[in-house]
């Protein structure tokens, strides 16, 4: 075999073997622009005489998955992917890894440059995503590190997720179900039922801040970054270590996570002798980073956040006789900023230690304030619904669950993924229900927060608390969404296909497993990505066996059920000549998204056009659907749709779409599935539309046939 220092060239004249090219390719939701790669790569290699093998790591999991043999026999290897990918496997082997897009738009000028790509180390490398931004950092600049750094956040605020809904959701019904009213707040009696459901929540909780670290960490660092990162948020959520009454919450672990990853990168620049480079990922770098992160957040991050809760709550004592309007705004401001944080929990000990001196309303002020984070970002999830993923509409739900039990948490999802959007909001609320409780006078005679409280007894002033925290509630709710919105605009504006809160893609998506099952009733937040992905990226062997056929060419059961369809039907028989359209008479996207779903509603298997309309809609106000090479596919799942149905429909003038190469579209496809729907049945159309999509005389066929007929003659060849 040809050493990776000197692979051969393509082609096979003079005896020589062709050149052996492996390649990954993978995007967060995993569905078209994974298979375009895919495809894109494999034509080039062909053109240039070269083996290639694809695996493509999508919604409906792995597929066409390199094996050690691959490995072995390889003389390089393609990473696109803008999501985490492996590259320990590939120790010893040339490798390039660069964004998704760049697979699709130069697959020649990557197989040129895996040629004198460098040689992957031993220590697992890093993740695609970092290792992404590096190799494309000449050509994209600030903008690049900024997409790693809100992907790598967006990952562990996926992660997150389950234990904030489980440990959340078992507090608050340990509590209600089992807690007695006390002095000390609401107690659980020792040793019963409810005190170990309680007991179990808190270790949730108490998890949730690490487990947000660590893969934030992850995402930048790879595995040898997961413990530094875990470690480091629980020395930052643990207040003892750094002598403060409180941990930095949420806010710390984002800190500790960024750092861990960011210094394993760096400790895997640093040349070590060879017999080193097998123990570096799995003892060196992990103890190095641990310790030095673990030191730093002590002696140098925690002695200010220390400082600073001292001395606010010196400030607040100095304010106790100051107007209550004011004393209530500033507490319901400290309240909601970092939510479980070192100036929430000032605020809160302040509250609660004037309770044993007889002044009861400074604690219902706080007590006004403690549910409107949670509660105002559920509530925003159902006012716009548009702006947010199934994902997140159902942590909404459950956020506003958590709010009735003044577990004020449950917004920390939404803070972690927006900050700049919904921290100001949450504070702007906060402030809200705090000076209006100080204002009526509303009492608390226990350190807790939320209705639970009011509904049992521990409140004075029990109208008006209500009416402070549903105020204070719609004003963060309002002030959310309108941030949100105006964020998304002024990317859009400038140009930029970003997700809801206006980052490079939809917030929470492309997070697989992460979102492993949170809640008994909400399954959807474990599973659903954005729009209709949401397969985790490790789905099971046989979700990836059933899938589209690998970049080798192997044909799976979606192809043999085009090639058994009846006459008249393609793609499954879900697309028909009643569902194609030569010619749009729309001339945008919306318009045309609405033509399509009427033509998908003659068919009969569209129940309610006009939220099949909305649920495309905010599928592209999530992230385009505009593929580039003048390519569309909206897509909906949705109750509205009875059955699966697929519409295709050309534009002789070409939709601004949002493609990321600029190109408007002119071949439409619409792809519309029930939420019950069995299988990823959809997912594998979409699949083996953008592979064979990408094929130039494919869509020179499509685009010169003159009637349906001869459409439905040309789709045929999708298997």
């Amino acid at each position: 075999m040809t050493s990776p220092a000197d692979p051969p060239t393509g082609g096979d004249t003079s005896g020589q073997r062709r050149l052996k090219l492996l390649a990954v390719t993978a995007c967060p939701t995993g569905i078209a622009h994974t298979y375009m790669a895919a495809e894109k790569l494999s034509q080039a290699a062909e053109s240039l005489g070269i083996d290639m093998k694809v695996e493509t790591q999508g919604s409906i999991g792995a597929e066409n998955v390199l094996s050690d043999n691959d490995v072995r026999d390889a003389d390089g290897v393609i990473i696109a992917a803008d999501k985490d990918v492996d590259r320990s496997r590939f120790a010893g082997k040339r490798v390039v890894s660069v964004g998704v897009a760049e697979g699709i738009s130069h697959p020649e000028r990557l197989i040129e440059r895996v040629r004198s790509a460098p040689v992957q180390g031993g220590g697992g490398g890093g993740s695609a995503v970092s290792a992404a931004s590096a190799g494309s950092a000449a050509g994209s600049g600030g903008g690049r590190e900024r997409s790693v750094a809100y992907k790598a956040l967006m990952n562990g605020v996926s992660y997150m997720i389950p234990f904030v809904v489980v440990g959340g959701l078992l507090i608050a019904i340990s509590l209600a179900l089992g807690g007695d009213a006390t002095s000390k707040g609401y107690v659980i009696p020792e040793g019963t039922f409810w005190a170990h459901v309680n007991a179990i929540g808190v270790i949730g909780f108490t998890l949730m801040v690490p487990i947000l670290s660590g893969y934030i960490a992850y995402a930048i660092g790879d595995r040898p970054a997961l413990v530094p990162g875990m470690i480091g948020g629980w020395i930052a959520n643990t207040g003892e270590l750094y002598d403060s009454k409180a941990g930095a919450g949420f806010i710390g672990a984002i800190v500790t996570g960024f750092l861990a990853g960011y210094l394993v990168v760096w400790i895997k620049k640093v040349q070590v002798p060879k017999f080193v480079r097998p123990i570096m990922p799995i003892i060196v770098i992990p103890i190095v980073a641990t310790t030095a992160l673990g030191l730093f957040f002590i002696y140098v991050i925690g002695k200010p956040i220390s400082w600073v809760f001292e001395h606010l709550t010196d400030w607040l004592s100095g304010m106790t006789g100051a107007s209550a309007i004011l004393l209530g705004a500033v507490l319901g401001l400290m309240i909601a900023f970092d939510m479980g944080g070192p100036v929430n929990k000032t605020a809160f000990l302040f509250g609660t230690g004037l309770i044993a001196t007889g002044n009861q309303t400074v604690m219902g002020m706080c007590a006004a304030a403690i549910p409107v984070m949670p509660l105002g970002q559920g509530l925003a999830t159902l006012i716009r619904r548009r702006l947010y993923s199934e994902q997140e509409r159902e942590t909404g739900m459950a956020s506003l669950f958590m709010g009735m039990f003044g577990i004020s948490e449950g917004a920390i999802p939404f803070a972690a993924a927006r900050p700049a959007q919904v921290i100001p909001a949450n504070m702007l609320g906060g402030a809200v229900a705090g000076a209006v409780a100080g204002m009526a006078g509303v009492e608390d005679a226990v350190p807790h927060g939320g209705p639970i409280v009011a509904v049992l007894g521990a409140i004075g002033g029990v109208p008006m608390f209500f009416v402070a925290v549903a105020v204070g509630a719609v004003v963060t709710a309002l002030t959310t969404v309108t941030l949100i919105d105006l964020g998304g605009r002024k990317r859009r504006g400038a140009g930029v296909a970003g997700g809801p809160g206006g980052g490079p893609e939809p917030v929470f998506a492309g997070v697989g497993a992460a979102s492993g099952s949170a809640v008994g009733g909400a399954a959807s937040l474990a599973g659903a990505s954005v729009g209709m992905a949401g397969a985790a990226p490790g789905a099971d062997a046989s979700a990836a066996a059933s899938g589209a056929s690998g970049a080798s060419g192997a044909e799976g059961p979606a192809a043999a059920a085009a090639t058994e369809a009846p006459a008249g039907e393609v793609l499954s028989g879900y697309l028909t000549e009643r569902t194609v359209k030569v010619q749009l008479e729309a001339r945008d996207k919306e318009a045309a998204i609405r033509e399509m779903a009427a033509l998908l509603a003659t068919t009969g298997k569209v129940d309610d056009v006009e939220e099949l309309v909305r649920t495309a809609l905010r599928r592209e106000a999530q992230g385009t659907t505009g593929l580039g090479e003048e390519i569309a596919i909206p897509h909906a799942k949705t109750d509205a749709v009875l059955a699966p149905v697929v519409g295709f429909a050309r534009s002789a003038e070409g939709i601004e779409w949002g493609s990321l190469d600029g190109t408007k579209a002119r071949l439409i496809f619409m792809i519309s599935v029930p939420e019950a729907a069995a299988g990823d049945e959809h997912l594998r159309i979409l699949a083996l539309l953008s592979r064979k999509l990408m094929d130039t005389g494919f869509r020179g066929r499509l685009e010169a046939a003159p009637d349906d007929a001869a459409i439905l003659e040309v789709l045929r060849e999708v298997r």
